[in-house]
């Protein structure tokens, strides 16, 4: 039997098998990273999806998004004990968007994603110039 936790790596690949599904307009890839019942949020009230069927629509669904979407992870940071990751990325659907998402791991699929952003036009070394680690 495969053990149900994932490692680091298991992990990064999982949230890169997401950006490749957004990237390539795959909205079935895409949410096939979820949990069936996950949560998907965006506080306090921006966004909310509940379950993998509504975030195939969130997606783009069986018609696909009207545009381009593109995600590049810069940061990835996974608890392997409990399941908890994060990650830095940069979003670009029209807008550019600079942020970082948490995330609860169940079942080796994300059951809970937290997102926060700034839209912002500057690429992601000058954005984060001054927060260089």
């Amino acid at each position: 039997m495969k053990n149900n936790k994932l490692t680091k790596l298991e992990f990064t690949e999982l949230l890169q098998r997401l950006a490749d599904g957004w990237n390539r307009g795959e909205a079935r890839q895409a949410a096939d990273c979820f949990t069936p019942d996950a949560l998907y949020t965006e506080p306090p009230d921006k966004q909310y999806y509940a379950g993998r069927d509504a975030l195939y629509q969130f997606f783009g669904g069986d018609n696909g998004r009207a545009g381009q979407m593109n995600m590049v992870w810069h940061h990835i940071l996974f608890d392997e004990e409990s399941q908890v990751g994060a990650g830095e990325f940069t979003f670009t659907y029209g807008d550019r968007v600079h942020g970082g998402a948490m995330n609860k791991v169940q079942e080796r699929w994300v059951s809970n994603w937290r997102e926060y952003w700034d839209a912002s036009p500057l690429a992601w070394e000058v954005f984060t110039e001054k927060n260089k680690f």
